[in-house]
Parts: C-alpha cells; structure tokens; sequence
C-alpha cells in the first residue's frame, strides 16, 4: 500500500502530470514483478538447502494454486501479500514473459487507474 499512499500524496500536493504518474508507478511496480518472475526461475535449485525461506509443502501449495486457476490468477499480483509471491511462482512455473508481462501490467497499471480515479472522485 505504500506505492499508493505516495501516488495520492503526488496527485494531491504537486503538478505532476496524471498520465506521468501512472506511467512511472505502473513501470515501477511492474518492474518489481519481473524481478521476482527471473528469481522464481532459478529458486528450486535452493529448495533442500535449509536456508531457503520457504518450506516445500508452501511451495508445493502455492505451485497447486496456480496449476488450477493458470496465468490468470496473476490477475491478482497487485493485491497485498499474494501478489509477490504469485509473481515468483509464475517464474518457478515458467510462464512465459510476454504473457506474464502483459497480464501483470494490466493488473498493476489497473489498480493504479482506480486509485487515480477515486482520488480524483472523493478529494
């Protein structure tokens, strides 16, 4: 949530074109999510090393999830707390990049739409 609370603070106290500030809060965000998809390709050689931060039946678990529901659950990468670890699975999963780019920037460039929008709306 802090990505919004400054893209409000900007919307409400400068200038700063709207557009301007979609574009870098989109790229950002989106650039974060690429980062975490690269490392989720090479995370399982770490898996039976005990320093690897997450216990196998977890990433067996969240592995399932996204099996059933796909590419389309990273429709959900903006939300707090699963949309990270969604990103990585996607790269343990190995989807492709040009699918996961496109549906992760319309799910960020979209949350980001909707709080430009209410902020607009209601301040």
């Amino acid at each position: 949530m802090q990505s919004e609370i400054l893209l409000v603070a900007y919307l409400t106290k400068t200038n700063v074109s709207v557009g301007l500030l979609l574009v870098f809060a989109s790229f950002g965000n989106v650039l974060g999510s690429c980062v975490n998809w690269y490392l989720g390709r090479g995370i399982e050689k770490f898996k039976d090393k005990k320093y690897f931060p997450v216990k196998e039946e977890n990433l067996i678990r969240a592995q399932r999830f996204y099996k059933k529901y796909g590419v389309w659950s990273l429709l959900l990468s903006w939300t707090p707390f699963i949309g990270d670890p969604l990103t990585i699975i996607a790269g343990v999963m190995k989807t492709p990049f040009p699918i996961f780019l496109t549906i992760v920037t319309l799910a960020k460039t979209g949350r980001y739409v909707f709080v430009i929008y209410a902020t607009k709306q209601f301040l």
